[in-house]
C-alpha cells in the first residue's frame, strides 16, 4: 500500500474565484490560501474551517509565505508590493516597494526568517529586510530575461525559476551566481530536503529533477498537462514521490527515482495550480481555478 493521500478529507470553500496558492504553516496545523478575490484566508484544514480573513490587497494575490514562528506572513500579487503581515492581529506591518510589475512569488529567508524574497514579472528578484524600517529592497537581482515565476530558499542560497528557461541560484554569502538552462519556461522550483536536487515544473507538460551540483538532468515526469498556466509541483515527505497539479483538474504522483506514475487524485473541476505537502503527515493541499482548496488524506 502506497503511503499517499487517498481522497478528499475536506474542501475549503470561501473564496470567490480562482484560488491561486495554498501553504501549510510550519507545523501543519493551519494553512493559508489566497486568490483572485484579493483575500487571504487562514484555515484549520482538517475541519475545513476558516479561522481568519486578511484584507488589504487591492488586486489578485498570487502567493503567500508563512514565517517559521507562524507569527508573520508575506503575500504578493497584482499590487506590485510585498505585504508583510502580523498573523494574530491581521494588521499589515509594512508594504515593501520596488517591483515595477505584478509579483508572482514570495518566500521568507535568512536567520529567524528575517528577510523576505520576492520574484516578479519585472524580471527581478528582490530582498527586503524585515528588521529594518525601510520599505526598499536591500538587494535586487536583475539577471533574468523574462518573468520570475518561483523561488526556493535554502540557507544563504536563493534558487529562482523563470519563463526564460533558466534556474538561477544566488549564493548571497559568497556573492556567486549559478545558471542552469532547462530549455523550457519554468513555472515552479522546489528543492529536495537535502538540498542536492531541484525539482522544476515546465510548460511542456514535464516536471524535471536536476542535480544542483552539476546541472545534470536526473529524471523527468510526465502524464499531466501544463502548457498555459503556472502549475506547481512538490515532493512528499522524505522526497519519496514527486507530486504535480494539472490543467485537467487532476493531481499526479510519481516515484522520484524511477519516474513511474504511481497514483492520481481527481476531484477538482479546473486547473490545479498550487500544492503544499504537510510537514509531518500524509496530507496534501491543492488549489484550483474552480474556486476551492482541497485537503487530501
Amino acid at each position: 500500500m502506497l503511503n499517499l493521500p487517498a481522497g478528499k478529507a475536506s474542501t475549503l470553500s470561501g473564496h470567490t474565484g480562482p484560488v491561486l496558492a495554498a501553504r501549510f504553516n510550519s507545523d501543519g496545523n493551519y494553512c493559508l490560501t489566497c486568490g483572485q478575490d484579493r483575500v487571504l484566508k487562514l484555515w484549520n484544514p482538517v475541519k475545513g474551517l476558516c479561522v481568519k480573513t486578511y484584507l488589504g490587497h487591492g488586486h489578485e494575490i498570487y502567493d503567500v509565505a508563512v514565517a517559521k514562528d507562524n507569527s508573520r506572513l508575506a503575500s504578493v500579487g497584482g499590487d506590485k508590493v510585498v505585504f508583510y503581515w502580523d498573523v494574530p492581529t491581521g494588521q499589515v506591518i509594512r508594504k515593501y516597494k520596488g517591483h515595477e510589475l505584478k509579483v508572482n512569488t514570495v518566500k521568507f529567508a535568512g536567520d529567524d526568517d528575517s528577510v523576505v524574497v520576492s520574484g516578479s514579472y519585472d524580471k527581478t528578484v528582490r530582498i527586503f529586510d524585515c528588521r529594518s524600517r525601510s520599505f526598499d529592497p536591500i538587494q535586487t537581482m536583475a539577471h533574468f530575461k523574462d518573468s520570475v515565476t518561483s523561488i526556493a530558499v535554502r540557507g544563504h542560497e536563493i534558487c529562482a525559476g523563470s519563463v526564460d528557461g533558466y534556474i538561477r541560484t544566488f549564493d548571497i554569502r559568497a556573492g556567486e551566481l549559478t545558471s542552469d538552462c532547462v530549455g523550457q519556461a519554468v513555472t515552479c522550483v522546489t528543492l529536495t530536503e537535502d538540498g542536492n536536487c531541484a525539482l522544476t515544473s515546465c510548460m511542456d507538460s514535464k516536471v524535471r529533477l536536476f542535480d544542483r551540483s552539476n546541472g545534470e538532468l536526473l529524471q523527468s515526469y510526465a502524464g499531466h498537462k501544463n502548457t498555459s498556466y503556472r502549475v506547481e509541483s512538490c515532493m512528499t515527505r522524505g522526497d519519496a514521490y514527486v507530486v504535480s497539479g494539472s490543467e485537467d483538474g487532476t493531481i499526479h504522483f510519481w516515484d522520484l527515482v524511477g519516474g513511474k506514475e504511481m497514483h492520481k487524485l481527481t476531484g477538482h473541476e479546473g486547473v490545479v495550480c498550487s500544492l503544499s505537502y504537510h510537514p509531518t503527515e500524509t496530507c496534501l493541499l491543492s488549489t484550483s481555478v474552480d474556486g476551492t482548496a482541497v485537503c487530501w488524506r
